[in-house]
């Protein structure tokens, strides 16, 4: 008789949890690499970022606990009471923080059809339960949302714009929604690509926290600010919700890097205008060259292109993606985010862009 395996068991809902699995980040060798499949900017980081990073040499003290000299900054930048601002390893490790300090067994939270995988990652984590609503469009509807809320939801998670399709709701909406929810219920306003946004109708959410009890905006430096590699993330919130994040979050989550290149980076505000005014000029190029090619593109706001593929045997995403990485290509499959037969394109530098192009020219030929 085979003897019984007895070892420990995770809680419920953990193993639910579809690993996350991040954009590649090589291709096939004999061309020079795009990598294009992470939303990363093709400026990099500010070199004002770059030289604060290289002063951190004293490896041997702790970094501060509280993020003090980036936190400062941000509040400089943005106008906003440092007290109020938080800051993680990644926006990833404070929407966590968010689901751990608010979610529990017999909790429900809610995000939409497309929405970036963390949250459903987070909600499970944190043992509650994750309910979509569904998008209308490929953009968040409020009215699917406020049709799922019930006395068990706890937390709304809105990606504005959202990763991968690119689109946004107006500020008028996020209001609407926000006037429809419980005041016990969290409305997380992600704006991770908040920067790269210019349309009269949007704003990140700081005027919805300022005058709420119950609303949080989550920002990252991993995109227009180029510093993925240092995972550098805040939350702006009402001083209740940010003291509960701080009696859970690690005491040092931050390393002294991080905190330095942060602060050096939120106040090089003319290099963020210059990758944006990049994102301006080459986002509607490559949108407008693709459709030429009779592909469809989602329209987006962001630093990315969602690209829907024929449903043509030879022709679908997954065969331009074989072939893109054959060309030294890096898009991104989005499978996992409902999307069989569309690729995720960042938008590159100029040869970067250029080389998709002409080689899904050939592809489709």
């Amino acid at each position: 008789m085979e003897e019984q395996v007895v070892r420990p068991v995770p809680r419920a809902g953990v193993l639910a949890i579809d690993p996350y699995v991040p954009g590649k980040a090589k291709a096939n060798g004999g061309h020079k690499l795009h990598k294009l499949s992470s939303n990363e900017s093709p400026l990099g980081a500010s070199p004002k970022a770059l030289e604060a990073y290289r002063t951190i040499s004293e490896l041997q003290f702790y970094p501060d606990g509280s993020a003090g000299e980036l936190r400062t900054a941000i509040g400089e930048v943005y106008g906003l009471n440092p007290d109020h601002v938080i800051c993680g390893c990644g926006s990833d490790e404070v929407l966590s923080l968010l689901a751990y300090a608010y979610l529990g067994e017999g909790d429900e939270a809610i995000y939409t059809t497309h929405g970036f995988l963390v949250y459903k990652i987070a909600i499970h984590a944190a043992g509650a339960t994750p309910v979509i609503a569904p998008e209308k469009d490929l953009k968040t509807d409020v009215d699917a949302i406020l049709e799922r809320v019930t006395e068990k939801t706890k937390m709304v998670f809105v990606a504005n714009p959202n990763n991968p399709t690119g689109t946004y709701i107006p500020f008028d909406e996020v209001k609407r929604l926000h006037a429809g929810l419980p005041k016990t219920c969290i409305l997380v306003l992600d704006a991770a690509y908040a920067e790269y946004v210019r349309r009269n109708d949007y704003q990140s959410g700081i005027e919805l926290v300022v005058n709420s009890e119950n609303v949080v905006m989550t920002r990252t430096f991993s995109k227009a600010y180029g510093l993925p590699a240092l995972r550098v993330g805040w939350a702006y919130g009402p001083e209740h919700i940010i003291d509960a994040l701080g009696r859970i979050r690690g005491p040092f989550n931050m390393n002294a890097a991080a905190i330095a290149a942060g602060a050096a980076a939120v106040r090089d505000q003319a290099f963020i205008e210059q990758a944006v005014s990049h994102n301006n000029e080459w986002l509607p190029w490559v949108v407008n060259e693709l459709t030429k090619l009779g592909l469809d593109v989602t329209p987006s706001v962001g630093n990315f292109i969602l690209i829907h593929f024929p449903e043509e045997q030879g022709k679908r995403a997954v065969d331009a993606d074989a072939f893109l990485l054959e060309r030294g290509c890096v898009l991104r499959q989005v499978k996992a985010y409902g999307f069989d037969n569309a690729l995720r394109m960042s938008i590159g530098s100029e040869e970067a862009n250029r080389d998709v192009v002409a080689a899904l020219t050939e592809f489709l030929k």
